[in-house]
């Protein structure tokens, strides 16, 4: 992923130098638990533990020849001991394994690492939801269906539909995340042609992962697309919740908008413009990972016990997501927390139609006083239509309909438009996602 939306702790997680350092793990855990069953001898694996090293230059130099990156690292590594006169121990580097008994194993260790840093991300976004959510829980709003005026709800619940919809993404990722957690070192087949289970148990043990129940020579990709398209999942909340708010910045709208700095620009030819820059950096990015997503689905078919086809693939999507997805939590989490709210100009837009989104409640109101709800709805809609039409105030025209106001005292008309009455379970849906 390009530096301009990687965050240096995730960045660190994907480096070349963290990745053979957690290849390193592995062999250090593989030969110290089969120097514990005496398949090695505990000298070598002293060796491979303390005093085993590697360069990446060195790395890269011996993979241009060799074209095996695997080989090139224990290469590498053999050689650091050699040069410390450890020849007869390095011989045991890498004993019993194949490639990606290292690679899928160290990759769970990435994972975990980048996993950590995620779920900490998603807590702090739910943090700022849950608290915005609460500060306008009864914040009157006009709520929209197809873009159009349907009828009042708060803004505090389109918060509070976000902290539970991420509440879930939580949830899904936590599951994910620790499906991932999972290291293979059963050999070219999974077969344990060389190995043990025990010994694969104990090694994982080590790594702070847990052993694949069946393999073939590599941890099978359902996992790994569950953790991509997972990943996608939450990218597309961010999405959704940038989308939201890049409609109500517009200039008809005006509801809410992003937090434009002293000194920012919004356009080089329009001195006025502030436009939702971060929301749109946030749809942009999460069709990225939706992308990512289909690419690891296509990673799950492989030929028969193993091809290489998933390699490449994952070198650039498991990078790529968790950087993103680190980014976006941070941007989401900021958009959030410094959101420009309007509560006079939503009640303006409540109110712009002349009580047209209470034609529901009129219709109810009706049959509920004696009207057939058949007649009610064609009497309702014959004033509704014609305000629209006319830009009449429908409030007005209803007002002075005999058939309307023979069942409907004034009193009883002014209940139908009080919006307070719409709202009056908003705290149950508030106690049903939050408790108490």
């Amino acid at each position: 992923m390009i530096d301009r939306y990687t965050r240096p702790a995730m960045g660190r997680i994907w480096t070349e130098e963290n990745k053979y350092r957690c290849w390193l793990q592995v062999e250090s855990a593989a030969s110290t638990v089969l120097a514990e069953d005496g398949v090695i001898p505990a000298e070598a694996a002293e060796a491979i533990a303390n005093k085993a090293g590697f360069s990446v230059a060195r790395i890269q130099e011996i993979e241009a020849e060799v074209k095996h990156d695997v080989i090139a690292f224990t290469t590498a590594v053999s050689d650091t001991l050699k040069a410390q006169g450890l020849d007869a121990e390095s011989r045991w580097l890498h004993y019993g394994l194949t490639s990606n008994d290292i690679v899928d194993t160290a990759q769970a260790l990435q994972v975990k690492e980048a996993s950590t840093l995620l779920r900490y991300g998603m807590v702090e976004l739910l943090a700022v939801l849950k608290r915005r959510a609460i500060e306008f829980k009864h914040t009157p709003t006009i709520g929209r269906t197809h873009g159009i005026h349907a009828e009042p709800t708060t803004f505090g619940l389109k918060l509070l539909n976000w902290f539970a919809e991420m509440e879930r993404n939580l949830a899904r990722f936590d599951a994910a995340a620790e499906d991932m957690r999972v290291g293979k070192l059963s050999g070219a087949v999974g077969t344990f042609g060389h190995l043990k289970p025990e010994h694969e148990e104990k090694i994982c043990e080590r790594l702070g992962v847990k052993p694949a129940p069946v393999a073939t020579q590599v941890i099978q990709r359902d996992r790994h697309a569950a953790y991509i398209s997972t990943l996608a999942i939450v990218g597309s909340t961010l999405d959704k919740i940038a989308v939201e708010v890049r409609h109500l910045q517009r200039t008809e709208v005006r509801e809410a908008q992003e937090y434009f700095s002293e000194k920012q620009k919004g356009s080089s030819a329009m001195p006025h413009k502030k436009n939702p820059i971060t929301s749109e950096q946030i749809s942009g990015l999460a069709r990225v990972l939706r992308g990512n997503a289909q690419a690891a689905f296509e990673n799950i078919a492989l030929w028969h016990e193993r091809d290489i086809s998933h390699s490449s693939v994952e070198r650039v999507i498991f990078p790529d997501s968790t950087i993103l997805v680190d980014y976006l939590l941070a941007k989401t989490t900021d958009l959030i927390d410094r959101l420009l709210v309007y509560p006079a100009r939503m009640k303006k837009n409540l109110e712009s139609t002349g009580g047209l989104i209470f034609s529901g409640q009129l219709l109810l109101d009706l049959a509920e006083a004696g009207m057939l709800r058949e007649e009610a709805y064609r009497l309702v809609q014959s004033h509704a239509m014609r305000s629209w039409k006319e830009d009449l105030v429908f409030r007005d025209e209803v007002a002075k309909d005999a058939a309307i106001t023979k069942l409907l005292t004034t009193e009883k008309l002014a209940r139908t438009f009080d919006y307070t009455r719409q709202l009056g379970n908003v705290d149950v849906i508030f106690l049903r996602v939050l408790g108490a």
